[in-house]
């Protein structure tokens, strides 16, 4: 594999129904590194790869650590070693159940039950990792509208590396790109029973997962860490 440009810390299911289903909406599986054919379900707005065009890149996940520069002098082993080691030092986070929302534009399936838990893993996450990443340059600054962003998570952004970290953090699993109001509204009603049937309950986050971004922008899926703390 080619080397990768960015690193992140995700979470993604392990494989199983849950997984399978959202690799085959998204129409990428990021574990496989391939393509999955997107089902055609009835009543959605429009095709399956328009909605989900954006998301498609990443695979399905949820950010723990968004995308970073590795720091200098640091490869992927050492990217590597450095979330092993963390892995080994956390523990689960374990949520009642998933439930599907349209989150500002886009359809997300988010967590209930158990927040203090996955709040405390991704401020752990975040600080744990600080050391592997590179500081922000000029065009990654700006890239997060700074402008747009309240006091405390432009602060945010220039400690860690990203605005939406610590009490700003909120984890979610992407489904959609940006859609209208009507569009998002006629997604749910068909995403809602196609997904119902194999979320976990209860909702867990029992890895790290390490993901790669190459030139062009693909994020791979790269080690799985059990949270072993």
């Amino acid at each position: 594999m080619e080397k990768m440009k960015r690193y992140a810390v995700y979470y993604a299911p392990r494989p199983g129904a849950f997984a399978a289903r959202a690799a085959e909406w998204l129409g990428w599986d990021p574990v496989a590194a391939e393509p999955r054919p997107q089902p055609q379900l009835p009543g959605l707005p429009a095709a399956v790869a328009d909605l989900t065009a954006e998301p498609r890149k990443y695979g399905f996940h949820g950010t723990i650590r968004a995308p970073f520069r590795p720091a200098d002098g640091l490869g992927q082993d050492e990217v590597a070693a450095g979330v092993a080691e963390l892995a080994s030092r956390l523990k689960p986070a374990v949520c009642d159940h998933l439930r599907l929302v349209n989150l500002h534009g886009f359809l997300a399936l988010i967590p209930e039950g158990g927040e203090a838990a996955l709040q405390a893993l991704g401020a752990a996450v975040v600080e744990g990792t600080d050391a592997l990443r590179a500081p922000l340059n000029e065009a990654e600054i700006a890239r997060r509208r700074p402008e747009r962003l309240s006091s405390r998570q432009r602060a945010l952004l220039d400690r860690w590396g990203y605005p939406f970290v610590m009490e700003e953090f909120r984890f979610h699993l992407t489904l959609t790109s940006s859609l209208s109001a009507p569009d998002a509204a006629a997604a749910r009603n068909v995403l809602e029973p196609h997904f119902a049937p194999v979320l976990p309950q209860p909702f867990a986050i029992e890895d790290l997962c390490l993901f790669g971004e190459d030139g062009a922008g693909r994020f791979h899926f790269l080690h799985r860490y059990a949270l072993t703390g």
